[in-house]
């Protein structure tokens, strides 16, 4: 199976060349596995002679996301270790490529042998984290021989994962290469069990740590954006949306004058914040075009063509409503529910258990389609005392939450005074 294995790599790494061709993002990502070596190599010249202590790798930025409170207190509180941040996707490596608080940031290279023996030799890890998902055979299997401590946080496994299958032996033992795994909930540590992994500590989600300490730092908002909701009796916040999010959204706030509106797609390339200004029409306007100024008298929604703040903006949301559910996945519906807010999001929410948890509990409301968004936004809107109990019951949810990072400090750092 390895070499089926090793095969399929190859042929995926032949797929993505080809892809590159008209793909932006594909052609970024290979150019910079390009440079990986060389910026291991010039960061251990300056700062890790020796090799980095601590090496973090998340998929993108929203695993970034789940272990930066992690890495942010190991470096507060040890300030002269070395840490080493990949990322798979340019999504999170653009973002965080000067991410202060490490001393490199790189991406990971193609799984083959070759590769990974080449990023291994030159960030020379004392240990490994990964965060949450990227179980690569290959990267796993040079770790274990190298006998470089190696971790999993945040995890969550799912009985119809690869792991499970009566296939999946050769997955299965990747994952037998990982010293310890810290699992979201008892479901995964079961699943393990199942497969004979019983190095797994229930820890639960670090996502909670960090929109904590997100609320805890919020930005402050533009006075463009304070003045638009100033004297609203209802703010909608749409964080990290899509075309089919907004095909909902739109004609529900067309519909309801005295609502103000605030949506940070996920993605806002010209064309793209051209169809929403059209979409929306009169008395919508970009942030980036009004920010400056004082807010133009007819102004009822305001996009947000710049990353960095959606976070912060959830504090002044009625309700939020978090993108991604009629595509891929929801983005962070805790970012929204640490407010004290209800959030609403779309049908594709299974690989996150906070969205199952927090739509039994009443403060997560799943909506497959518009007229569901109607009927759930409607009530929200008009019942305050409703919105304030749903909100509630999303913010202690939050709250019963935290800690996981301290779990998994404490592990590592067994002599921290408590």
């Amino acid at each position: 199976m390895s070499l089926l294995y090793n095969a399929a790599i190859h042929l995926m790494n032949g797929v993505l060349a080809v892809a590159s061709i008209g793909n932006s993002k594909i052609r970024t990502m290979l150019q910079g596995r390009r440079h990986t070596l060389d910026t291991l190599a010039e960061t251990r010249r300056l700062v890790a002679p020796a090799g980095f202590d601590y090496w973090f790798h998340a998929a993108s930025l929203g695993e970034f996301e789940q272990g930066r409170h992690l890495i942010e207190r190991i470096r507060r509180e040890h300030p002269d270790v070395s840490i080493l941040l990949s990322f798979f996707s340019p999504s999170g490596y653009k973002v965080r490529c000067n991410y202060s608080e490490v001393d490199a940031v790189c991406y990971l290279p193609a799984d083959t042998p070759a590769a990974v023996r080449a990023f291994l030799d030159a960030a020379q890890p004392r240990c490994a984290i990964i965060i949450k998902y990227e179980f690569w055979n290959n990267l796993l299997g040079e770790l274990q021989r190298r006998e470089i401590p190696t971790y999993s946080i945040s995890s969550i496994f799912r009985p119809g994962q690869r792991f499970f299958r009566s296939w999946g032996e050769p997955f299965r033992r990747a994952l037998r290469c990982f010293t310890h795994l810290y699992v979201q909930d008892e479901n995964s540590r079961d699943l393990l069990a199942s497969i004979g992994i019983t190095n797994v500590t229930v820890a639960g989600d670090t996502r909670f740590d960090r929109v904590t300490d997100i609320r805890r730092d919020a930005k402050p908002l533009p006075a463009v954006v304070e003045a638009l909701v100033a004297d609203s009796p209802f703010t909608l916040v749409v964080g990290s949306s899509w075309q089919p999010d907004e095909d909902i959204i739109f004609p529900w706030w067309h519909a309801n004058p005295d609502c103000r509106l605030i949506v940070a797609p996920h993605e806002f390339g010209p064309h793209r914040l051209e169809r929403m200004l059209h979409d929306l029409g009169k008395g919508a306007y970009l942030l980036s075009q009004i920010v400056d100024k004082p807010l133009p008298a007819d102004c009822r929604a305001i996009i947000v063509d710049c990353f960095g703040l959606l976070s912060s903006l959830y504090r002044i949301a009625s309700v939020a409503y978090i993108g991604g559910g009629f595509g891929a996945g929801i983005h962070n519906i805790n970012e929204a529910a640490v407010y004290g807010i209800p959030v609403i999001y779309g049908p594709n929410n299974h690989k996150f258990k906070e969205a199952r948890d927090l739509a039994n509990a009443g403060g997560g409301f799943e909506i497959a389609g518009s007229d569901d968004f109607i009927i759930t936004l409607d009530h929200l809107h008009r019942d305050p005392q409703f919105r304030s109990h749903a909100g509630s019951i999303a913010g202690d949810y939050i709250a019963r939450n935290i800690g996981a990072s301290d779990i998994i400090y404490n592990d590592f750092f067994p002599n921290t005074p408590q």
